[in-house]
């Protein structure tokens, strides 16, 4: 990004750009610069955050963040600038702060795991071509409700079994995913604990009602949501689903999540 280069080569930090080609070439560029004690910065969205976030856990390398994704949700959690020199101009003076990292059959995450409806629906904001920016989660959510049908989840949170027939699982480290919606407003990014939310069955209108409330945090009174938090869940349902974590597809059902606290540093005000 030019002008985050522009900035830091006005404050005279020395710096090296890497384009990666794959997640496999992000991760080990990513190890390999943790191995020289440097900083490493994503430019990117939520997925290459957490993607870099799993490379640089437990080691004293701290990530920075420059927002240039389409969601952006832990950068906008961690109150990180969206103009890329003030995000640039934190990347040098700003301090560092350590967060937890989730994973889901042992693959990290920093954000949102979900699976069931919110899967779905990530699925098809992730295949639109026509619809861009925020919109492109209203439409996927529309979408995928229309042709919904309700299935059955078994859930095991720290030994303890529960399960719901409805729209799905959520699994949250931080408050917010879908760019800005604010899905588990009480999540913490460093309590060393996840919060999962139920999703039970009601009308399709009811479960409409709900998408401007996510927004602004004022879903989670709703009757047809159960709340839990704990360090470990397991995840199995009654028919296939990809769970989808930080926008991108993690693993198969079924699916052991679970959260490492306080193991990542990351440079936010």
């Amino acid at each position: 990004m030019p002008e985050v280069q522009t900035e830091l080569d006005r404050l005279g930090v020395a710096y090296r750009v890497l384009n990666t080609q794959s997640i496999e070439h992000a991760r080990e560029e990513a190890r390999a610069a943790a191995e020289k004690g440097e900083t490493v910065v994503a430019i990117g969205g939520d997925g290459l955050v957490g993607t870099l976030a799993g490379a640089l856990m437990e080691t004293q390398s701290a990530l920075g963040i420059v927002p240039s994704g389409r969601g952006n949700d832990l950068a906008r959690v961690l109150n990180i600038p969206r103009e890329p020199r003030e995000a640039a101009l934190l990347l040098v003076d700003g301090p560092d702060r350590l967060i937890d990292v989730g994973s889901v059959n042992d693959r990290p995450f920093v954000g949102v795991a979900t699976v069931g409806f919110d899967s779905d629906a990530n699925r098809t904001a992730n295949e639109a071509r026509f619809v861009k920016g925020d919109l492109v989660y209203l439409y996927a959510g529309l979408r995928t409700l229309a042709a919904w049908k309700p299935a059955t989840f078994e859930v095991v949170v720290d030994g303890e079994h529960h399960s719901v027939t409805g729209y799905g699982v959520t699994v949250a480290n931080s408050k917010a995913y879908g760019g800005g919606m604010l899905v588990a407003p009480h999540a913490e990014l460093d309590d060393g604990r996840l919060d999962i939310v139920l999703s039970a069955a009601d009308s399709k209108l009811h479960h409409l009602t709900l998408f401007p409330k996510v927004f602004k945090g004022t879903h989670v009174d709703d009757r047809s949501l159960r709340w839990l938090a704990g360090t470990e869940i397991e995840v199995s349902a009654d028919r296939p689903f990809t769970v989808y974590a930080d926008g991108d597809p993690i693993a198969d059902l079924p699916a052991t999540i679970r959260v490492t606290r306080q193991c990542l540093r990351v440079i936010a005000p």
